[in-house]
């Protein structure tokens, strides 16, 4: 029986990618770096799950300078550009940048209509989703979600399902209970490791990733209602249980 539904935020929820971009490249610019992402470059990194791991990532990989810095400096660095990139984040969002994904809302009002629980699992930090569904869902967002898994409380990054596992024993529900909803490779690996089925429902950022294992891979969630969701769990159910029952044995035939 389906219970909870369990929802990726950046990408899934809303098209936030091209807006992290942007923040990226205001904070490297406060910062006085003459680092800049494009849509390609970017596209690539969001294959290092995390906004630290990615400056990381790319500072390692193509600015890196041995010896200039010792890790206790490098991490500060990272810190700092990242926390410039959240403010400049959330002002984006706060001034109306960022749109939620066709279907989403209808969805989350349907799900709790029929006393579904909601439940977020997701890498990034807490005051990214705060921003997002604060203006998404108004101040008391808090209240439609029965858990939340972010970047506090489960640091191992997608595709490690340690978020997944998080929120499903806040839930207190088995992973045959829900479904996952993703945009991503890793997201959608992360899902699966920990049981969930999962639909996906890639951007422009992911649509080249691999998404096998994915219940069900769509454009968007327009036009995605309740009774297909239960239609979709209940025939990955019948699968499952199919799966687990060995075959009967044929009855011996005498030579």
């Amino acid at each position: 029986m389906l219970r909870a539904l369990i929802f990726d935020v950046d990408g899934t929820l809303a098209d936030t990618e091209s807006v992290h971009l942007a923040a990226f490249n205001h904070a490297f610019a406060e910062s006085g770096l003459d680092w800049r992402w494009d849509v390609p470059l970017y596209t690539r990194l969001l294959e290092v799950a995390g906004g630290k791991e990615r400056i990381l990532h790319y500072w390692r990989t193509t600015r890196w300078q041995p010896g200039a810095a010792d890790a206790a400096a490098v991490q500060d660095t990272v810190d700092t550009l990242h926390r410039r990139k959240t403010a400049a984040y959330e002002a984006l969002v706060d001034g109306g940048a960022v749109a939620m994904r066709p279907g989403v809302l209808q969805l989350i009002d349907e799900a709790l209509a029929q006393d579904l629980r909601l439940a977020i699992a997701t890498t990034t930090s807490a005051p990214n989703i705060a921003a997002l569904l604060r203006r998404a869902l108004g101040a008391d967002w808090r209240r439609r979600f029965t858990a939340i898994g972010d970047a506090s409380n489960a640091p191992r990054k997608k595709p490690d399902p340690q978020v997944y596992l998080h929120v499903l024993a806040a839930l207190q529900l088995p992973p045959a209970a829900c479904l996952a909803f993703e945009d991503s490779g890793n997201g959608l690996r992360a899902a699966v490791a920990a049981g969930l089925a999962a639909i996906v429902t890639p951007n422009r950022y992911t649509a080249l990733h691999d998404f096998g294992g994915a219940s069900r891979v769509l454009p968007d969630l327009g036009r995605v209602d309740m009774a297909q969701l239960r239609t979709w769990h209940g025939e990955r159910a019948a699968r499952r249980r199919n799966a687990a029952t060995p075959l009967a044995c044929a009855p011996h035939q005498p030579s």
